[in-house]
This record gives structure tokens, C-alpha cells and sequence, in this order.
């Protein structure tokens, strides 16, 4: 409660608040209606030239791997509860296949999952690209999250198919090269299905750069601030 008088008072005070999706900015307006007509969104962004599945990456997985790669500070509430979820429900699941958990500070709940046959905890990597580049797709499990989840449009630009959670989509729009899996059994089908067939594989990356261009999704900021100024 204390936060929220407080984000009122400081929207108030101000001449505009950005949120980093039309579902942020919407849930804002509600708590704070006072400054309706001064709370505005604009789509994050990803560095898609730096997320080039164009350039080399060195492979980082023994041959003939089928990887599904998840990647996110592994000291963060939601990317673990993300892990040990999937490591239980869906992963077992899926025979022939590799679960590689790539992050930083992984706790000791999810480096425990690393004794789980088919299951690899890297902990930091100097560049978490190559996982992504050599992985048969991406697997964004969340079952709390908030915002536009960066891991979600860094495999897309990649090129990468992405089986991903409603919560993990929210802020991005659908067709966007992604399977949204609403349970364990939705997401066992959808990534035997995208294994399957790589036939929605590079479509996410158009996606990308037709939505999640740096340049074009601040000009809503520059705008302001020129006026501001």
C-alpha cells in the first residue's frame, strides 16, 4: 500500500510515466486514475544485431544433442520456480531430449537438478548466444512474471521457436514464433510437435524487427521529451 501511494504520487508529480507494455500501462491506469491521460506504453526492445543467429557461435553441446535451453538469472524467484516446475512436470517427458539451464548464481535447488539424468546447469557463461543458437528451440516455462520477458524476444531474434507460458507472453503478441502452453501436458505437446518440424523457425526474428526495434519503440520518449525540453 505504501508503494502504491507513493508511484501515484510520483506520477502525479510528473509530466508523463512509460510502461513497457499496453498491460502494464493499463494496470497502472486503474491504480492510479488521477493520471490516466499522462500514463502511456511503449514496446521494450532487443539488440537484434547482437542476437544475429547470422554470425558464428561455437557449439557449447556434445553432437546430436536435442536441447531445449533456458536462460535468466538463476538466483531469481521466478526463473527457478520456471526451472523446477518444468524439470518436474514436463521435462521427464520428453525422451531423447536435453534440459540445459543457462544463468548466473544458480541456488542450490536448481544446481541440485544437474544430478537429474538429461538435465545440465551451466551457471554464467561469458555469452549465453551460442546456447541459444545451437538449441533446438527455447523454453520459457514462467509461472510468475510481470512485463516483457527479454529471454522471450532474445530467442526469437536468435531465430529460435519458443514454448513459452501465457504469463511469459504477456506484453508480446501472438504470432510471434511461439507456442504459448497453458499446462505441463500443452507444453509436452507443443515442443514434440516444434521438434518435430522447424518449419516456424527464423519467423520470430521478422517479428522482432518488425516490433521490438530499439529505435522506432523509444521515439514515443524522445517525442515527450522534446516537447518537455
Amino acid at each position: 500500500m505504501r508503494l502504491e501511494q507513493y508511484e501515484r504520487r510520483i506520477a502525479a508529480e510528473f509530466d508523463a510515466s512509460f510502461f513497457v507494455s499496453e498491460q502494464e500501462a493499463d494496470h497502472f491506469r486503474k491504480i492510479a486514475p488521477e493520471s490516466s491521460q499522462k500514463i502511456h506504453a511503449y514496446l521494450n526492445g532487443v539488440n537484434a544485431d547482437y542476437f544475429s543467429p547470422e554470425r558464428a557461435y561455437e557449439n557449447p553441446y556434445p553432437p546430436g544433442e536435442a536441447v531445449l535451453v533456458f536462460t535468466g538469472a538463476m538466483d531469481y524467484r521466478p526463473n527457478i520456480d520456471a526451472v523446477l516446475w518444468f524439470a518436474d512436470e514436463v521435462f521427464p517427458k520428453l525422451p531423447g531430449t536435453r534440459f540445459y539451464i543457462v544463468g548466473s548464481n544458480p541456488v542450490e535447488t536448481v544446481r541440485a537438478l544437474s544430478g537429474r539424468p538429461g538435465i545440465h546447469v551451466t551457471g554464467r557463461v561469458p555469452d549465453v548466444r551460442p546456447y541459444l543458437a545451437h538449441a533446438r528451440l527455447a523454453v520459457a516455462p514462467l509461472r510468475i512474471a510481470r512485463g516483457i520477458q527479454n529471454k522471450v524476444l532474445e530467442a526469437l531474434a536468435m531465430g529460435k521457436m519458443v514454448a513459452a507460458s501465457p504469463q511469459a507472453m504477456e506484453g508480446i503478441p501472438e504470432n510471434a514464433g511461439c507456442r504459448v502452453c497453458s499446462d505441463a501436458q500443452d507444453f509436452v505437446d507443443s515442443i514434440g510437435e516444434m521438434l518435430d518440424s522447424q518449419a516456424c523457425a527464423g519467423t520470430g526474428r521478422e517479428f522482432v524487427l518488425r516490433h521490438f526495434d530499439w529505435e522506432r519503440n523509444l521515439e514515443r520518449i524522445s517525442s515527450h521529451l522534446a516537447r518537455a525540453s
